[in-house]
């Protein structure tokens, strides 16, 4: 087979460059080694900044995002009690939407099948050659060993992805923090405890009191790198979670059994640079966050925003301009994303390591927060989304 763009991955940053690519006239192919079942299964976040649901509404896939994703105007944090209301409209004059990324890629899966975008599902032992000027990618599908040949391939596979494993290790940098800790997150299906998110800092630990839609709550709870989900029933999420929210919040909290329970582990990880020849990674492949900051899925659709208007450049144009620079613009807005990510998890987490000092470090920056517009406007511009180029 032969191709423009062969695409690794049939995630939300697969799907949504597929997408941008067919709408400019641009052939492209995606590969998934699950099955279209296990893609839609994956339960992840679902704040979208105001640009991506921009990006979701351009590019004709917003029609339910419109209808059904919950809009927004400001988040809370609250730090042993105390509330602070971060108001995006006033101090920015923009917003998020709680719209979840499972919704996203079952809305970008749809309009790839009505439009007969090509995906292959369940491409086993993808192997990716880069040769003079174009690109081979191998794959096994039912048996068969199938090749594609392409003049770009868009890395988009995740962290255990083929496409930055396939690109020697001396050929880029990496650089990662772990921290000592998790997150231990429930859905349920009961109302949300409040009309926006809430970020609350307590001495017992961090708490995140989220949501999926009007009827479908999601909740989150600190817990140690060594826990284990067996270990945590329903009830004992529900005490800790009351523990660490304001009291009349707490009593206010509707209860149920978990339809989902996973611990998350948190991380920084960022690689440098994220093109190697043709092929161009984006997504979880080049950088993960810790996901205090809403910010995953909205690096991706950005990431491939910015690779489909350089391909978009090169097809059209005949210049390479977009695809030179693609590394540099990706990179410089992974760092200031991945500092966001990093402040407000040092923020609003408990570090046993800093001791009583450390504890009354972070008062002082909440103080400072609720009393400085300037440090407020900052955040609001962060968490609603702040871009270079």
């Amino acid at each position: 087979m032969r191709t423009q763009v062969a695409i690794i991955g049939a995630g939300p940053a697969g799907l949504a460059l597929g997408r941008l690519l067919e709408r400019s006239g641009i052939d492209a192919i995606i590969l998934e080694r699950r099955s279209a079942d296990y893609v839609l299964g994956r339960i992840r976040a679902g704040v979208l900044e105001q640009s991506s649901a921009d990006l979701l509404r351009r590019i004709g896939v917003g029609e339910r995002l419109e209808r059904e994703g919950i809009v927004h105007t400001g988040c809370e944090l609250s730090f042993d009690g105390d509330m602070l209301r971060i108001d995006f409209e006033d101090l920015i004059e923009r917003h998020v939407v709680v719209y979840g990324q499972t919704e996203v890629v079952r809305d970008l899966m749809d309009a790839r099948a009505q439009s007969g975008g090509q995906i292959v599902y369940e491409a086993e032992d993808v192997e990716i050659v880069q040769n003079e000027g174009t690109a081979t990618v191998s794959y096994t599908k039912d048996g068969q060993r199938l090749d594609i040949i392409a003049d770009f391939v868009a890395g988009c596979d995740g962290y255990h992805g083929v496409s930055r494993a396939s690109v020697p290790s001396s050929a880029f940098k990496t650089f990662e923090r772990t921290y000592p800790f998790g997150w231990l997150g429930v859905l349920v299906d009961q109302p949300p405890v409040a009309d926006e998110l809430i970020y609350a800092h307590h001495e017992r630990g961090f708490a995140l009191c989220s949501m999926r839609s009007h009827t479908r709550s999601r909740y989150y709870v600190q817990v140690g790198a060594q826990e284990r989900v067996s270990d945590w029933s329903d009830d004992r999420f529900w005490d800790e979670l009351r523990a660490r929210i304001k009291p009349d919040l707490a009593e206010t909290l509707k209860t149920g059994a978990s339809i989902e329970k996973s611990i998350a582990p948190l991380r920084s990880f960022v690689v440098e640079p994220v093109r190697f020849g043709n092929l161009f990674l984006a997504g979880d492949a080049a950088h993960i966050v810790p996901p205090t900051g809403a910010k995953g899925l909205n690096m991706a659709l950005h990431d491939v925003e910015v690779l489909a208007d350089a391909l978009v450049e090169f097809y059209h144009e005949r210049s390479h301009a977009g695809i030179d620079a693609y590394s540099r613009v990706i990179v410089e807005n992974t760092w200031r994303t991945e500092r966001f990510s990093w402040w407000m998890t040092t923020l609003l987490h408990t570090f046993s390591e800093e001791g009583e000092f450390g504890r009354r470090i972070q008062r002082a920056e909440f103080d400072y927060l609720a009393a400085s517009r300037a440090a407020q406007q900052s955040l609001a511009e962060n968490y609603t989304g702040f871009r270079i180029g």
